[in-house]
């Protein structure tokens, strides 16, 4: 990992990602580049200086280290751009986690618990936890998108465009996998070599012919206008996504992943390993990206 120099011309450093590579090592003719990604983690816009001469205000922002591009999708492109040609909008969308509809954060860890075998699922006591062992049963995690504004009433519909119809949300593929609320497993889209599995999420996306309700789908169309302690966008709202967390086997049947990654603590009276994570939850209209903590537990 390295800086461009950037302090004369300005320098295009494009590289493939490890999925690009692996479609182009397979040498078969297939491989074909038709999306790309741009991404500014490093830029900080508070260094925009209105007090300087025309000119000069973004001078520091322009002048700041950029680093060499590089494959490793986890530590890079957190923070994707998006262009939007219109120049109306006051606000934008955000993406929130509903912890009133869906699953809530335990306030002692700060992270949503998940359970990943029977006994630490019979002996919890808390009950604000996902039931990583048998998903037909328990909370389910909800996140919902929109304004989050007072400014703009509820009851206005929020424009199309900036509309959350699809969702990519990014798990640790050897920690655990997606289902929906009646605890059927979701199909994994693709594997990255850090065992990062993406899922891809769509509204009105049916499973087996069946189409989508509360129970079997995803994605979801927010029609709830008025306030209340349940609904945690302020302004217009868009989508909401919902899905259940099932636990590997490996995290079900050993406690190998446990003492390699996590660790132990004390809760609630008993004794627990746990591995800290997170699933990442991004829209694809605005790029906007929400990163939920989750901790696996399993009572010793």
């Amino acid at each position: 990992m390295a800086f461009l120099d950037n302090s004369g011309d300005i320098i295009l450093d494009a590289v493939l990602t490890d999925a690009g590579r692996e479609r182009l090592a397979r040498g078969d003719g297939s491989f074909k580049i038709t999306k790309f990604s741009l991404g500014d983690d490093e830029i900080n816009y508070t260094l925009y200086n209105t007090s300087a001469a025309t000119g000069q205000k973004d001078l520091q922002i322009m002048q700041t280290p950029i680093l060499e591009a590089f494959t490793n999708n986890t530590s890079l492109m957190k923070s994707k751009l998006i262009s939007i040609p219109r120049t109306n909008l006051l606000y934008l969308p955000v993406i929130l986690l509903n912890q009133s509809l869906g699953v809530a954060k335990d306030t002692t860890t700060d992270s949503i618990l998940v359970t990943v075998d029977e006994t630490t699922t019979d002996n919890i006591t808390t009950g604000q936890y996902l039931n990583g062992y048998e998903t037909t049963s328990g909370q389910i995690l909800r996140v919902d998108q929109g304004l989050n504004t007072n400014t703009v009433a509820a009851t206005i519909d929020l424009d199309t465009d900036l509309v959350e119809t699809q969702y990519m949300v990014e798990i640790d593929n050897r920690l655990g996998q997606l289902a929906t609320s009646d605890g059927t497993p979701s199909p994994v889209s693709f594997v990255d070599d850090d065992s990062i599995a993406s899922y891809y999420f769509s509204m009105g996306t049916s499973r087996n012919g069946v189409t989508p309700t509360p129970a079997n789908g995803y994605v979801f169309e927010n029609t709830v206008t008025g306030d209340g302690p349940d609904q945690v966008i302020a302004g217009p709202r868009g989508t909401y996504l919902q899905f259940k967390i099932k636990a590997s086997q490996n995290l079900n049947s050993s406690t190998y992943l446990f003492t390699l990654l996590g660790n132990e603590f004390s809760f609630l009276g008993n004794t627990y390993y746990y591995i800290d994570t997170s699933v990442r939850i991004t829209g694809a209209t605005t790029g906007y990206r929400i990163d939920v903590p989750l901790r696996f537990i399993k009572q010793q």
